[in-house]
C-alpha cells in the first residue's frame, strides 16, 4: 500500500513541478486510497517488494528523479497507513469516489487534471505563506 501511495504522490506533484505526468498508466479512487491497478498487479499479494521485474529507474530524466526523490523524502518515512489516511482526506481522492460509501469498491480515475488542480493549490498556500 505504501508503494501505491507514493507513485500517486510522485504523479501529483510531478503535475505540479513538471507540468507533466510521470507515467501513463490510470489511478483509480480504490477503498484504501490512490492505486495504479497496472502496479497492483505486479505485486498484488505480496506484502515486501524485493525484486522488480519491469520498469528502468534509470529511465527517468534529472528532471523526474528529483521529483520523485523529494516526494521520497517528504512522504517516504511515513507509515503506509498514514499515507492512506492523507490521500482520504485530500480532493483527488475524495471527489473521484463521491457518492461511494466508505469501504466500497470502486474504479473511477483520479484524473492528472484533478491532482494538478489541488496539489498546485497546495503550493500556492505554500510560496504566499497562508494555509491551505
Amino acid at each position: 500500500m505504501k508503494l501505491q501511495k507514493l507513485v500517486y504522490y510522485s504523479q501529483a506533484w510531478s503535475t505540479v513541478w513538471d507540468d507533466r505526468k510521470l507515467f501513463d498508466e490510470r489511478i483509480e479512487a480504490w477503498a484504501n486510497g490512490p492505486v495504479v491497478p497496472d502496479l497492483y498487479q505486479l505485486h498484488r499479494g505480496q506484502f515486501e517488494i524485493r525484486e522488480w521485474p519491469r520498469g528502468d529507474p534509470g529511465a527517468l530524466n534529472d528532471e523526474e528523479r528529483a521529483t520523485v526523490d523529494a516526494v521520497v523524502e517528504y512522504y517516504g518515512w511515513r507509515n503506509a497507513q498514514t499515507l492512506s489516511d492523507m490521500t482520504h482526506r485530500e480532493d483527488p481522492w475524495r471527489l473521484a469516489r463521491e457518492g461511494l460509501p466508505d469501504g466500497e469498491r470502486g474504479n473511477r480515475e483520479i484524473t492528472p487534471a484533478s491532482m494538478s488542480e489541488y496539489y498546485s493549490s497546495l503550493q500556492e498556500t505554500e510560496d504566499d505563506g497562508t494555509e491551505g
